[in-house]
């Protein structure tokens, strides 16, 4: 996976390997750190289930409620954040991609002294150097 854009506060790579393989990737990764996945949503078949059609799109909501209910307890709106969001979805020309708010991102808009979850955004990062 290589860095391709920081777009509004949100980092998108770009993954050698399908959407599903993508996630199934980060998914095992995160699982082998304790880190809770709360759910995973097959966005393109939900839209099928609408009688619409999308390219491959997968979302996962993933968090340590260790690391980020001390966030929310200081600042309650983060729950807009938090749980962790990761996207992966294949563009027009099919190729596949991973995006996620920044951890810098996450610090300013909440004038944090540090940038939280930049552990997992490592985390991300490693799920693609296998």
């Amino acid at each position: 996976m290589k860095t391709d854009a920081v777009d509004h506060g949100i980092v998108s790579f770009k993954s050698k390997y399908s959407v599903t393989e993508t996630i199934d990737r980060l998914v095992m990764t995160l699982q082998s750190r304790d880190i809770k996945i709360f759910i995973r949503i097959d966005q393109k078949k939900e839209a099928e289930r609408v009688g619409l059609s999308m390219r491959p799109t997968e979302l996962l909501i993933f968090s340590d409620p260790k690391v980020g209910t001390p966030f929310m307890t200081e600042h309650p709106q983060m729950g807009t954040d938090l749980p962790l969001k990761v996207l992966a979805w294949e563009s027009s020309r099919g190729d596949v991609y991973l995006s996620y708010n920044s951890p810098a991102y996450i610090q300013q808009r909440y004038s944090l002294p540090v940038k939280p979850f930049e552990a997992v955004e490592e985390l991300i990062k490693q799920s693609f150097k296998r």
